[in-house]
């Protein structure tokens, strides 16, 4: 098993790129293996790695289909609406509450009126 190379933070020569810099060329990895990787230090923890990718074999993003679009819209709706009065909070519900902040607390409600 081959070992990849390690690269100082910010130091990765030309023609590598992360996920994200991927992404914001309007690329994706396509299938490659990892090329290389970077570590960034942190003081009393381990160092953050980031995988490197050829920015030569990368492939085009694959369009969103309407199919997809309708998914992820219904996803975002059964985000915003509460599990307890059924309706669009108009802001994603807090997973730490599990439902609107009119129902998580009702008394704040009656004080301010």
């Amino acid at each position: 098993m081959a070992s990849i190379p390690i690269y100082p933070w910010r130091l990765a020569p030309a023609g590598l790129a992360t996920i994200r810099q991927l992404r914001a060329r309007g690329l994706r990895p396509g299938g490659q293996d990892v090329a290389a990787q970077i570590e960034r230090p942190r003081h009393r923890r381990g160092p953050l790695v980031a995988y490197l990718y050829e920015i030569d074999k990368a492939k085009p993003v694959r369009p969103m289909t309407p199919a997809k679009w309708a998914a992820l819209a219904k996803a975002n709706t059964a985000r915003r609406t509460c599990p307890d009065c059924k309706r669009d909070a108009g802001y994603v519900i807090p997973a730490s509450l599990g439902m609107c902040v009119t129902c998580a607390y009702p008394d704040d409600e009656q004080r301010a009126a």
